[in-house]
């Protein structure tokens, strides 16, 4: 039974990685509008967080952040900002690229757990598939005015604008969309893969007298 499961996490881990990168490779996985992207990679990253915890959810995170950095020099697609973000600090560039799509998807195996503690497995799902799009914005922003804020080409996006007022605005309606849909597609998903039992069941905690 260990080995059937353990077999079945490996080939779910094995698509998910498969599925982020025919995305990040195809027009699958981005929506490009503006300076920023609406982008459905945090979905497979959601979803691996939901089957196969915190540790699948890191792994597909950082193939996502990978995928998102390798677009700075135009491999598998081109990002604006990246191209510059790059250009003037490579490792800073990596780092703000592919940190918080590895955390994101570590997180988010703990927050499918604790929410399944307090709701159903649907519910839980579905705030997994919203705390994934959430996170990944929050976290992509901070890390960019962070490692960029000083610099020359942030400063003049921001325009003068409070460090929360620029946030707000700069990702707009494309963060709405990304949560949106992550929240519907992983919980429709997320609950097909619990009835095909391929969700783990809780873990069951022994009372002691």
């Amino acid at each position: 039974m260990n080995r059937k499961l353990g077999t079945s996490q490996l080939v779910l881990l094995g698509l998910m990685v498969a599925i982020l990168l025919l995305m990040a490779y195809t027009p699958l996985g981005y929506l490009n509008i503006g300076p920023l992207a609406i982008t459905f990679n945090v979905i497979p990253v959601a979803i691996a967080a939901i089957t196969l915890g915190p540790v699948g959810g890191a792994i597909a995170g950082s193939v996502f952040g990978l995928t998102s950095f390798l677009q700075c020099i135009g491999v598998g697609g081109t990002s604006a900002m990246g191209a510059i973000l790059f250009d003037i600090n490579p490792a800073l560039a990596f780092i703000q690229r592919f940190i918080p799509r590895l955390l994101d998807g570590l997180l988010l195996g703990y927050i499918f757990r604790g929410t399944r503690k307090v709701t159903n497995t649907s519910v839980a799902c579905m705030v997994t598939g919203f705390c994934s799009a959430f996170l990944n914005t929050a976290f992509f922003m901070t890390f960019l005015v962070v490692l960029f804020g000083n610099t020359d080409y942030l400063q003049e996006m921001m325009g003068g604008k409070n460090v929360l007022v620029f946030i707000c605005t700069f990702v707009g309606i494309n963060a709405v969309c990304e949560m949106v849909s992550s929240t519907i597609i992983t919980g429709a998903v997320g609950t097909a893969l619990n009835r095909a039992h391929f969700v783990p069941a809780p873990a069951m905690h022994s009372k002691t007298a």
